[in-house]
């Protein structure tokens, strides 16, 4: 049963998941999930970790919790720090991604965004800023007495 209603609005919860050799590798994947998952304005309803990426997916406790999440409907969605985490390569992310839709979900690798930077954006807007104040770099401000 979804949490979020119809019309859009509302929390989408969604676990987080993270499976690498040492532990720093792991709050680092399981904090770039949840800036992903912040970011959309998901809730982020628990995390679960492994600990040993050689074994496979359907052994790993960690993951077993994640399913367990989805099919009794705590979760709707899962988000991974990157695809590494549960899968080779990109073909058996997608397969995991529509087993995961079968069963009412969804799968998201936390990957950055497009960077809505452009080459020389810093200095042009330093430059609009100080046209818009009266100031240009040859002048110097001096107080207006009244």
């Amino acid at each position: 049963m979804p949490n979020t209603p119809s019309g859009g609005l509302g929390h989408v919860p969604v676990a987080i998941y993270a499976c690498a050799a040492t532990a720093p590798l792991v709050r680092e994947a399981e904090q770039h999930a949840r800036h992903y998952a912040d970011a959309r304005h998901w809730h982020v309803s628990g995390a679960w970790t492994d600990h040993d990426p050689t074994l496979p997916l359907t052994t790993r406790p960690g993951w077993a919790a994640v399913v367990s999440a989805l099919s009794t409907g705590m979760i709707r969605g899962v988000v991974v720090g990157a695809a590494s985490h549960v899968t080779a390569d990109t073909a058996q992310f997608a397969a995991l991604g529509v087993l995961i839709r079968e069963r009412g979900g969804f799968l998201a690798e936390a990957v950055p965004g497009p960077s809505r930077r452009t080459p020389g954006q810093h200095e042009r807007r330093r430059a609009l800023f100080e046209a818009a104040s009266g100031w240009t770099p040859g002048t110097r401000l001096v107080p207006r007495i009244l």
